[in-house]
């Protein structure tokens, strides 16, 4: 079944482009370069997201940041005459459905490039198929350190991994805190929970950080106390959780009435408004590795934080990081001659280098892997402050 397409779709259509016939569906025509509006078809971009389910929350924030950013770089004029027309899909935060969006992507509006999915665990199970069909896939929140970009060469990502992020957060933490000890919570069903908690253990490791406890828990899971329970009886100085947004909610909610007044370190899950809201006062202090720095002063920044405040919302990470896959579609078009076809845009990815983006500047590293700075963040006052 198709979820709510018309409601999420947004074309964007250039009246006076003069268009002559695409030799496919999936604009692979070539662009005469320099040639002004000379161009075959727009870059059709098919984005796959959690629109409900349980990473809801982070495909809101995605969808307002891709909207944003296609809106802003069609506005410019800048890809001669080329126009971004973008399809949101829900993936449901499912495998299944993340596969059936994939499929009609692929084979139905055969788009130029794939957005998406959401989750590293929908990743895993769809990304396959376009590997299968040569269709470049960017993604734009899947963490996992592993099992993302090895599917194979058209298969990219503008997310910076746990392992690139959870480390230095880990080390910015103790600097700041001073902890010797830790307790861990993961959740066990999801590859990014558990690829998050596999950074964590190592990066506690190598910090010389002991690991008093460890404990598991299911994405369905609402209540936490027997594991915080013991948890906390094992006296650590810090709580280390690896948790998709609602969960990290309730975690932390459930840790403060239990009467954890330590701090909390939070993995990439953490980093959405909606767990401050959920977590209510309880998110005070929490401490979460970021791949977007909120407080640079970089102009593309200023730029991505002032466009999502006019379409009232609140800018994020995962907004951050799909407003900048945007940017990066774009820039692909570019370094490809202006060229919207499957292998046009999976070229153009490889020539990718300091691109100016909300994340810094953004270039990929051999392996199609993001490369950028991260950051640490904490909860102050009901809202994330970098922490230098």
């Amino acid at each position: 079944m198709r979820l709510g397409r018309p409601s999420f779709r947004l074309a964007a259509v250039a009246l006076s482009l003069a268009l002559s016939a695409c030799k496919d569906g999936g604009g692979s025509g070539d662009a005469g370069a320099g040639s002004g509006t000379q161009a075959k078809g727009p870059a059709k971009m098919g984005a796959a997201l959690s629109m409900t389910g349980a990473a809801a929350t982070y495909g809101q924030s995605q969808k307002n940041g891709l909207e944003a950013a296609t809106e802003e770089v069609n506005g410019s004029n800048s890809l001669q005459g080329i126009k971004l027309e973008l399809l949101v899909e829900d993936d449901a935060t499912s495998k299944e459905q993340g596969i059936n969006v994939f499929q009609r992507f692929i084979n139905t509006d055969k788009v130029s490039v794939i957005i998406g999915p959401t989750l590293s665990t929908t990743a895993t199970a769809a990304d396959p198929l376009a590997q299968q069909a040569k269709v470049p896939v960017l993604a734009i929140s899947n963490t996992s350190p592993t099992g993302i970009t090895d599917i194979g060469d058209y298969i990219w990502r503008d997310s910076l991994t746990e392992a690139q992020v959870v480390p230095g957060a880990v080390k910015k933490a103790k600097a700041k805190i001073g902890f010797k000890s830790a307790a861990v919570l993961y959740g066990n069903d999801d590859v990014f929970t558990k690829a998050g908690y596999d950074v964590m253990k190592k990066a506690l490791a190598d910090e010389n950080v002991t690991v008093v406890d460890t404990q598991t828990f299911a994405k369905p899971d609402r209540d936490f106390s027997a594991q915080l329970t013991a948890m906390k009886g094992k006296k650590p100085e810090i709580l280390v959780i690896s948790a998709l947004a609602d969960n990290a909610a309730a975690i932390v909610a459930q840790a403060r009435q239990l009467g954890y007044a330590g701090p909390i370190l939070g993995g990439n899950g953490f980093n959405s408004p909606g767990f401050i809201k959920n977590a209510g006062p309880a998110a005070e202090g929490v401490l979460v590795g970021t791949s977007w720095n909120s407080a640079s002063t970089a102009p593309a920044n200023q730029r991505f934080k002032e466009l999502m405040q006019k379409r009232g919302a609140n800018p994020d990470q995962f907004s951050a990081q799909a407003y900048s896959g945007v940017l990066i579609v774009a820039e692909a078009v570019r370094k490809a001659g202006y060229k919207t076809g499957r292998d046009d845009i999976k070229g153009g990815f490889a020539q990718v280098k300091d691109l100016d983006t909300p994340l810094g500047k953004f270039s990929f590293t051999q392996t199609r892997d993001a490369q950028h700075e991260p950051a640490v963040q904490q909860v102050k006052n009901g809202k994330f402050e970098i922490v230098e």
